[in-house]
């Protein structure tokens, strides 16, 4: 009973933390630049393992390369299953549709005024990419123009860095299973701390 009454609220909270950690939620930090300027590398975000998934929420999805190698990629969903997508000079049509992509703004600015050099710096290749197009979403062969179907079951992401992000349009359409939640909450830096849309 000692025990009980020292401790017992200690190990309840205890518990609930790895329970719910278990089922519900999960740290995530984000790798490399293909999220950008949405989120960048190194932020600290919390995932919530849901079932809902709908257009344009951040997910994070297991990928397998050709080798059998697993890893986690952080995308936005665009495609939902069943969807007939189509790009055409950056203007996004879902089932005959046409979508705004508010969060591709900033980018798609600096590419017509700046080419994105600066914010390519990192990458020769990419800075040569972006001085060579006048669109911000392409498919694998570089062409503006571009439709898919998304499989049942299977959803198309995308990455908000779209002239460097490797996603649906080289990876192919992602099984339900493979994701494994929604990215909701950016924990850090602190300076941005909040939602994550």
């Amino acid at each position: 009973m000692k025990f009980l009454r020292e401790w017992g609220i200690f190990v309840l909270v205890l518990a609930l933390y790895f329970l719910s950690r278990a089922f519900l939620w999960s740290p995530v930090v984000v790798s490399g630049p293909s999220m950008d300027p949405t989120l960048t590398d190194g932020q600290r975000l919390i995932l919530l393992k849901t079932e809902r998934l709908d257009r344009f929420d951040i997910v994070v999805a297991e990928e397998t390369n050709n080798n059998g190698d697993k890893k986690d990629i952080i995308k936005r969903i665009v495609g939902l299953p069943g969807d007939k997508i189509s790009y055409k000079d950056d203007t996004l049509t879902i089932n005959g549709q046409k979508y705004d992509e508010p969060y591709l703004d900033d980018y798609k600015q600096k590419l017509k005024t700046e080419k994105l050099q600066k914010e390519y710096s990192f990458n020769s290749e990419f800075q040569e990419w972006a001085r060579e197009t006048k669109y911000f979403t392409l498919d694998k062969d570089f062409n503006s123009k571009f439709e898919v179907t998304v499989p049942q079951g299977q959803y198309y992401l995308l990455g908000d860095n779209r002239l460097i992000s490797e996603d649906s349009r080289r990876l192919g359409s992602i099984e339900k299973k493979d994701i494994l939640g929604k990215v909701k909450f950016r924990v850090w830096p602190f300076k941005s701390i909040g939602t994550v849309n």
